[in-house]
C-alpha cells in the first residue's frame, strides 16, 4: 500500500506540538488528578504555580546569569512572603506549596528548608512541650527575632554523627552547657545559612557531664544578635564559596570558643539534665527515628519531581526536534527525533520511572501520617504489644525510608544527566535548565545521608527483618514477601505467555529480593562464624547489603506503583483510559527495571534467557506505544511554563523562537567591546619580532667549517688505524 501523500509545507514546531495532543488515549486532566494526588491537590497546586508566576521575588528566567550574591539576596527576598504563607496555611497545604516552590527554585527551598523543616525541625522533634512553647514565643514560627540553621555536619564527619567532635560540657556552678570547637577538624561545616543570614543554630555536640560522654545531643546556640548581626562572643563564622549548585544558600563554618548557653537550650525531649547534673536517657532510642522520615518522604517527592521537569523538556523537545530523514523516498521532512526507536528507549523507560516514583512518594506521604499519629500518640502507657508493633513498624519504615532516598535520588540524578544528554547540543546550554538542575541535583544524594551509607543501612535491616523471618515473626508490609519463605525463594515464572504479566513481574521482584538478602544474610553469618564481631562482619558483606538494598527498593518502588493503580481502578471510570495506559507505564517500569538488573533475574532461574528476550522485546514495544502519547503524558505532570523554565520545554513548542529570544535578551550587544583595548587590540597589533639580521650569525659558514672539522678527524683515526 503505497504511503499517504505529506503535506507540501513542513508543519511548524507549533502544529508539531498540536498534533502530538491530537487524540490522545487518555483524558489528560483526569490523568493529572491520578498522578497528581487528587483533585484538591491538582487545583492547590495550580494556584501555587499563578502565585508564584506573579511574585517578582521569583523571577527565573535570569536566574543563569546572576552572580552568587545577587542571588542569596534574591533569596532571602522570598522569606517574606513565604513567611506569610507559613502562618496563613494549615500545614497540609504549606507543605504542598514547597514541594512546588523546590521545583521551581531549589536553592531557596532548600534556605527556607534550614529553618522551618531542619531547625524548626529539630525544636520539634526534639524539644519538650515547654521548651517548644518557650521558642515558639521567641519567634521560631514566624521568623521573628530568629532565623535558624542546622550545625551537624563537621569538616571531619558527616554521616557518623556518633562521632562529631563538638563539645558541650555541663557547668553545674551555674547551669549552663559550655560549648567548644576543640579542633580545626571539629568546625561546623557546610551550615546552610550560616554565613550571613541565621541568628540561631541548632548545634550538634557531645554531651559531657561530670566528666561523662554521654554521646550527641542537639543544643540550640545563639549566633547573631538580632538587630545588629554582630556576632557573639565565642562565635565565629565564615563563608564556605562557591558551590557546585543551589549557590543561594549562603552556606558557612562555625568555630566555638567556650560559648554559654542556658542549660534549658538543650532539647530535652528524650534525654534529661537536671540542675544538679543527672541525665536520664530514653528507653527507646528508636523513637528519633521518626523525626528522619519527613525529610526522606520529601526527598522521594522531590525526586519524582525533579524527574518530571527533566522530561517534560527532553521529551517535548525530541517531539518537534526534527533530524536526518527516514522511511519512503516519498517522505519530504526531516523524521522527528522522538520517533527513533533509540530515542524512545533512552527517555520512555525514565518517564515509567518517574511516574513510579510519584505514586510511591504519595504511598510515603500516607505511611509517613500514620507514623506519625502513632509516635504522638505513643507513650509510657503504652502495652508490651502496642510497643512492640511501633518500634517494628518504625524499624521496617526507618529501613525502607533509606533505601528509598537513595536510590530515587539517584534516579533523578541519572534521569537529569540523560535528558540533557538527549538534547544534544542545545542540552549544554545553561538557559535550557538542565545543567543547572543537574548542578542542584547532585546534592540530594548526599545530604540527610550519604546515598551509599544509607543503602548500607537499609542492607543491614534487611538481614535483621530475613533473621526475624526464619524465626517465623510476620514482617510488615514492606518486607512481608519474606513471610513467603522458604517458598519465595525458588519462585519461576510459570510460562512465557505471561513472562511480562503484572502479576509475574511482581513475584519476580519477591523472588529476587528474598534471594539477595538470603545471600547477605548468609554471608554475614558465615563472617561470624568467622570470629568476627559484628560491626566488622557486617563491613566485610557491605556488597551483599547494598545490592540486597538495590532490589528490594526497586521492587518497593514497582509494587507501591502497582498498588496505587489498584486503588485508583476502584474509582476511576475505565471509559477515560486512565488505568489502561497507566498499566502500560507500570509494565514498561517493571520489565525495564528486570532489564537493568537481568543478571540476577538469570543468576535466581526464576526467568531463562529466552524469556529475558521476550522482556526487552516487551520494553521495546511498550516504548513504542507509549510513544504516540508521551507528550500528553508529560503534559498530565501539570507544570506551568515559568515552573518549567526551559525554552525547549515551552507547552507551545515554538522551542527555537523563545530559545532565540531568551538568549538575545540575556545577552544583550555591547557597543563598547569590555576588552578589546586592554587584551585583543594589543594582540593584534603588536610589533612584529625583528627577525631580518640572521644573516649575521654567519651560520652557513660556521657550518661548514664544523663538518670540515669532522671530515679531517676521521681521515686521522683512518690513517692511525692503517698504520
Amino acid at each position: 500500500m503505497p504511503p499517504a501523500p505529506t503535506p507540501k509545507t513542513k508543519p511548524t514546531e507549533m502544529e508539531t506540538m498540536a498534533a502530538e495532543r491530537a487524540n490522545p488515549p487518555f483524558d489528560v486532566r483526569r490523568m493529572t488528578y491520578a498522578m497528581g494526588g487528587g483533585q484538591r491537590d491538582v487545583e492547590l497546586k495550580e494556584k501555587f504555580m499563578v502565585d508564584i508566576e506573579r511574585d517578582p521575588n521569583f523571577r527565573l528566567d535570569d536566574i543563569h546569569d546572576l552572580t552568587k550574591n545577587q542571588i542569596r539576596e534574591r533569596t532571602m527576598a522570598k522569606f517574606s512572603s513565604m513567611t506569610h504563607y507559613v502562618m496563613n496555611e494549615r500545614l497540609d497545604v504549606f507543605t504542598k506549596r514547597m514541594e512546588l516552590v523546590g521545583i521551581a527554585d531549589p536553592a531557596f527551598w532548600t534556605r527556607f528548608g534550614v529553618h522551618y523543616g531542619l531547625f524548626l525541625g529539630a525544636i520539634r522533634s526534639g524539644a519538650t512541650s515547654n521548651q517548644f512553647s518557650y521558642w515558639l514565643e521567641k519567634g521560631v514560627l514566624g521568623l521573628t527575632g530568629m532565623i535558624g540553621c542546622f550545625a551537624m555536619t563537621e569538616l571531619a564527619h558527616g554521616s557518623n554523627v556518633a562521632g562529631l567532635e563538638t563539645l558541650s560540657t555541663f557547668d553545674a556552678e551555674v547551669d549552663e552547657f559550655v560549648i567548644h570547637t576543640p579542633s580545626v577538624s571539629a568546625t561546623k561545616w557546610w551550615i546552610g545559612g550560616a554565613a550571613q543570614t541565621a541568628t540561631h543554630s541548632a548545634v550538634f555536640a557531645r554531651l559531657i557531664v561530670k566528666g561523662v560522654d554521654y554521646g550527641t545531643k542537639t543544643f540550640i546556640v545563639p549566633l547573631r544578635n538580632p538587630k545588629t548581626f554582630a556576632l557573639l562572643p565565642g562565635i565565629a563564622i565564615g563563608d564556605i564559596g562557591k558551590k557546585m549548585g543551589r549557590d543561594g544558600i549562603d552556606n558557612g563554618w562555625i568555630q566555638f570558643t567556650n560559648v554559654r548557653i542556658p542549660r534549658a537550650y538543650m532539647l530535652m525531649k528524650h534525654t534529661q539534665v537536671t540542675r544538679e547534673g543527672v541525665v536520664q536517657e530514653p528507653p527507646l532510642a528508636q523513637l528519633t527515628y521518626g523525626a528522619l522520615l519527613q525529610g526522606r518522604t520529601a526527598m522521594v517527592a522531590d525526586a519524582a519531581n525533579v524527574s518530571k521537569k527533566a522530561l517534560v523538556i527532553a521529551l517535548r523537545y525530541a517531539a518537534v526536534r526534527r533530524q536526518f530523514k527516514v522511511g519512503h523516498k516519498e517522505v519530504r521532512f526531516e523524521s522527528q527525533v522522538l520517533d527513533y526507536p533509540i530515542h524512545q528507549r533512552r527517555l520512555l523507560p525514565l518517564l515509567s520511572q518517574a511516574v513510579a516514583m510519584g505514586f510511591t512518594s504519595l504511598q510515603m506521604t500516607k505511611l509517613f501520617e500514620t507514623m506519625t499519629a502513632q509516635l504522638e500518640s505513643f507513650g509510657a502507657d503504652s502495652d508490651a504489644e502496642e510497643t512492640r508493633e511501633v518500634l517494628e513498624k518504625l524499624k521496617e519504615t526507618h529501613a525502607t525510608s533509606a533505601g528509598l532516598k537513595a536510590f530515587c535520588t539517584w534516579n533523578g540524578l541519572e534521569t537529569i544527566e540523560k535528558c540533557r544528554a538527549s538534547c544534544g547540543g542545545h542540552g549544554y546550554s545553561a538557559y535550557t535548565g538542565l545543567s543547572s538542575m543537574y548542578n542542584d541535583q547532585a546534592v540530594q544524594a548526599t545530604w540527610e545521608g550519604d546515598n551509599t551509607i544509607l543503602s548500607l543501612q537499609s542492607g543491614r535491616s534487611l538481614i535483621g527483618s530475613y533473621e526475624d523471618a526464619i524465626k517465623g515473626i510476620k514482617l510488615p508490609l514492606g518486607t512481608s514477601y519474606l513471610n513467603s519463605l522458604p517458598a519465595v525463594l525458588s519462585y519461576t515464572c510459570p510460562s512465557n505467555a505471561v513472562a511480562v504479566q503484572l502479576e509475574t513481574i511482581d513475584r519476580a521482584w519477591a523472588c529476587i529480593a528474598a534471594n539477595v538478602v538470603k545471600k547477605a544474610h548468609d554471608a554475614y553469618g558465615v563472617f561470624l562464624k568467622q570470629g568476627k564481631q559484628k560491626d566488622e562482619a557486617l563491613e566485610m558483606c557491605s556488597q551483599e547489603r547494598f545490592i540486597a538494598a538495590k532490589i528490594h527498593t526497586t521492587g518497593y518502588i514497582f509494587r507501591q506503583f502497582r498498588e496505587g493503580l489498584a486503588e485508583l481502578a476502584k474509582t476511576e471510570d475505565p471509559s477515560n483510559g486512565v488505568v489502561a495506559t497507566l498499566e502500560l507505564v507500570c509494565r514498561l517500569y517493571g520489565t525495564w527495571s528486570l532489564e537493568e538488573n537481568a543478571q540476577y533475574f538469570l543468576k535466581h532461574k526464576y526467568y531463562s534467557p529466552e524469556q529475558m528476550d521476550l522482556i526487552s522485546a516487551e520494553v521495546t514495544t511498550l516504548c513504542a506505544e507509549l510513544r504516540k502519547c508521551a507528550v500528553p503524558l508529560v503534559d498530565s505532570f501539570n507544570f506551568s511554563d515559568h515552573i518549567i523554565n526551559s525554552p525547549l520545554g515551552v507547552r507551545s513548542g515554538d522551542v527555537y523562537k523563545v530559545y532565540f529570544d531568551r538568549v538575545r535578551a540575556s545577552n544583550p550587544h555591547e557597543s563598547v567591546h569590555p576588552y578589546f583595548d586592554r587584551i585583543i587590540k594589543p594582540l593584534l597589533e603588536r610589533e612584529p619580532l625583528e627577525l631580518d639580521d640572521a644573516a649575521d650569525m654567519d651560520l652557513d659558514d660556521e657550518i661548514s667549517e664544523i663538518k670540515q672539522d669532522r671530515e679531517d678527524a676521521i681521515a686521522d683515526e683512518a690513517k692511525k688505524a692503517a698504520l
